[in-house]
């Protein structure tokens, strides 16, 4: 259940009761696509760094170590030790970015597997059986991510079959939810909205899906390949006509501007990869902009990463320490940019929060992004 709290224009302060836990709103959820933050971090270390949500991914552990087996271990909470939300995305979007050749039907989609080249069907059913073995928190609907490249007529047929794909995942939702030897039978399931860059078709879409009722809508397909413009353009257009009382999710996105921004358009829920990915290539998020270890002149740098950040990582060490084990490619030079960037992240989101709270988000937005364009070398 939605609790909306506070408005500051479009941009929403909310908590999200579910049966792992309550989140606080706006939301960013830290990546753990194979059931673990690449890196080493731990479940242990989340907990440190504020994590309210986990977020893992379907078809990978579909694949690996398998879904049926993760059931067997008492599923994903317990697999992994995080007794907190998980949220997992649908596959859908691996399915169509990673597996080269497939075959897209009615019923779903035909493919190989990245892995072992082994045939591997997924419609709207499938993956709402694997979600509900994985027994995540929230459950993502199995949907086509079409290209923000593609044609009219392309976008316009795959929306109606997303639509026809999202009716079945409810249904299946419902049924899997009542059986017996289901782990969580409290699990939720978000629609997404599609569309690509045609406004007209996402505000059709969003109104759709809309009427169905679901616990959450995401919008997809955006951030890949398309303009910030752009991007902000479609959100404007489109969470409008999405349900004020349920959370919205921007999939995918972004940095801390695009996740500013998207705030302000009224969006709670956040997932990337950009804080822990960076965060493997020495590059770090400050309050001044972004930082690049590599850098020779950090060699001699004994201030930690951001002065006053209190990550594990900034309350022990130095920027030379960092950069050493870096260079050195030890895993614990990753380990702690990893740890620092996530830690900011998770920091920005409940500075968000107490701005909205205390009706002060447009101020903090504009205070943010200054300090964030005016500083460091990116």
């Amino acid at each position: 259940m939605y609790k909306l709290l506070k408005q500051e224009g479009r941009a929403k302060r909310g908590e999200f009761h579910t049966v792992h836990g309550v989140i606080q709103t706006p939301v960013f959820m830290n990546v753990g696509t194979v059931a673990a933050i690449k890196g080493a971090v731990s479940t242990q270390d989340l907990e440190q760094i504020k994590t309210q949500v986990e977020l893992s991914n379907t078809y990978h552990l579909h694949v690996r170590p398998g879904d049926k087996i993760i059931k067997q271990l008492g599923g994903l909470h317990k697999f992994m030790s995080w007794e907190k939300p998980i949220l997992t995305d649908s596959g859908g979007f691996q399915v169509f970015s990673l597996a080269g050749l497939r075959k897209i039907k009615e019923e779903g989609v035909y493919f190989n597997s990245h892995i072992d080249g082994r045939k591997i069907f997924m419609g709207p059913e499938e993956s709402m059986q694997i979600q509900s073995n994985l027994a995540s928190t929230i459950a993502m609907a199995f949907d086509e991510c079409p290209s923000s490249k593609a044609d009219r007529i392309y976008v316009q047929n795959s929306v109606e079959r997303t639509t026809r794909w999202l009716e079945r995942c409810k249904k299946e939702m419902q049924r899997l939810n009542s059986l017996e030897d289901t782990i969580n039978k409290n699990q939720m399931l978000f629609g997404i909205n599609q569309g690509a860059v045609f406004a007209d078709i996402r505000i059709e879409h969003a109104k759709r899906i809309a009427e169905m009722d679901l616990d959450g809508y995401a919008v997809g397909g955006l951030a890949v390949g398309e303009s910030h413009e752009e991007m902000y353009y479609i959100l404007d257009e489109t969470v409008p006509y999405l349900p004020l009382h349920k959370p919205t999710y921007l999939m995918g996105v972004g940095t801390p501007a695009n996740i500013l921004e998207a705030v302000d358009r009224g969006v709670d829920f956040f997932d990337c990869v950009y804080p822990t990915r960076n965060g493997r290539h020495g590059h770090l998020y400050t309050n001044h902009g972004k930082i690049n270890l590599f850098n020779a002149k950090y060699e001699l740098d004994d201030r930690p990463i951001e002065e006053g950040c209190g990550c594990p990582a900034c309350k022990r060490y130095s920027r030379a320490y960092i950069r050493h084990l870096l260079k050195a490619k030890e895993m614990l030079g990753m380990r702690l940019c990893v740890l620092h960037n996530l830690y900011f992240y998770n920091t920005m989101m409940e500075e968000i929060r107490d701005a909205l709270d205390a009706g002060q988000f447009a101020a903090y937005k504009k205070r943010k992004l200054d300090g964030m364009t005016g500083g460091e070398e990116s």
